[in-house]
């Protein structure tokens, strides 16, 4: 008896179920920027991510782009395009950096270093790792400086036991700290070590350095300063994304505003058509009784009993009166001037989109 060969994975179910929703995920991405889901499940959060890795292990994200992961809301979940691969693929990590000089001298400080110098409240340790502390802010300023960027006090407030200062460059803030990396161990070597780290965000990128024998976080200024230029460049890729996708998203939006405008004003006009042809009908069918109750006042007329028919005759002539009123073609309307729909008259034509703003609506 022959065995039949197993279905390809590929051509399973679930597999080609899988396989529609990544595509239909990156032609979202593509055309929306993001695609957000406002209270997903726990399962439907699982199958997502199963989703997401289809895509990347048969190669469907969009050349020379990745689909990223972040949380929207407090339980909502968003995707969206970054450029390139994953930073911490090993393609990407860095081969070498320019070195930061750090002072040796706590002198000519920035502001920013200055007024931290002297706010006992952050940088809590031991005197000599606050000043190694300082010295390492005051590097990476003076570096920032030097390449024209920006440097002021941190907006969002940190730990006592940390201190550090904005760097800003082409307008995106990236706060970086100093700490102890073991405040409360009692060998001499551990405690010493410090930390260094840029406030990760919604970012996967590299972000946290320390003390190691085979460097010194002195030695990795340089590749500090240069993931905060790395992070710059991809901010404002995406930020010309998000502002194309934007753009996109708002000409696709105005059309499908116009086209359930058309559809929403058809509504009205096939409502104001039913309601003629539904008065022409009951002014037809009226009619005809009339035209009944006629003939049968005729054949009652040959009794003699004019004071029992009076009252009838009276009732038929204000029953053509009415259907005189009410017969739409006894004065044919013209073309009816249409409203401007509500926003809850445009809502069943959007497919999805808000009717208030170029987003589409969640679970949509």
């Amino acid at each position: 008896m022959p065995i039949e060969s197993p279905t390809p994975y590929s051509e399973r179910p679930v597999a080609r179920a899988r396989r529609a929703k990544a595509q239909e995920l990156v032609e979202r991405l593509l055309a929306e920027g993001h695609v957000r889901f406002a209270h997903p499940s726990d399962d439907e959060v699982a199958e997502w991510r199963r989703v997401v890795n289809y895509a990347k292990r048969h190669g469907m994200e969009p050349e020379g782009r990745r689909i990223e992961k972040v949380p929207y809301g407090r339980l909502g979940l968003e995707f969206f395009l970054a450029e390139g691969p994953h930073p911490n693929a090993r393609s990407q990590r860095p081969k070498g950096s320019t070195p930061v000089p750090v002072p040796a001298r706590l002198v000519s400080l920035h502001p920013v270093v200055g007024a931290l110098r002297d706010d006992e409240k952050h940088l809590v340790m031991p005197s000599a790792l606050r000043r190694r502390s300082l010295l390492l802010l005051q590097g990476l300023a003076a570096e920032a400086v030097r390449r024209g960027h920006k440097v002021r006090e941190v907006q969002s407030p940190f730990y006592g036991r940390e201190g550090g200062a904005d760097v800003v460059v082409d307008g995106f803030a990236y706060t970086v700290t100093v700490r102890q990396e073991f405040p409360q161990s009692k060998n001499p070597e551990r405690s010493a070590r410090l930390v260094v780290e840029i406030a990760h965000g919604l970012t996967r990128r590299p972000g946290r350095w320390r003390d190691r024998k085979s460097r010194t976080l002195e030695q990795a200024l340089g590749v500090v300063f240069e993931e905060i230029e790395a992070r710059a460049v991809e901010d404002a890729r995406c930020r010309a994304n998000e502002e194309c996708a934007r753009e996109e998203r708002e000409v696709r939006w105005r059309a499908a505003v116009e086209e359930a405008k058309e559809l929403a004003v058809r509504e009205q006009l096939t409502e104001v058509l039913r309601e003629e042809a539904g008065r022409w009908r009951e002014a037809v069918l009226i009619g005809e009784y009339c035209d009944a109750l006629e003939r049968r006042l005729g054949e009652l007329n040959g009794d003699g009993d004019e004071r029992a028919l009076g009252p009838r005759r009276r009732w038929l002539e204000w029953a053509r009166e009415y259907v005189r009123g009410i017969d739409p073609l006894r004065r044919p309307s013209g073309m009816p001037t249409p409203r401007d729909p509500t926003p809850d008259e445009l809502q069943p034509y959007l497919k999805g989109w808000s009717p208030h703003q170029s987003e589409r609506q969640a679970g949509r």
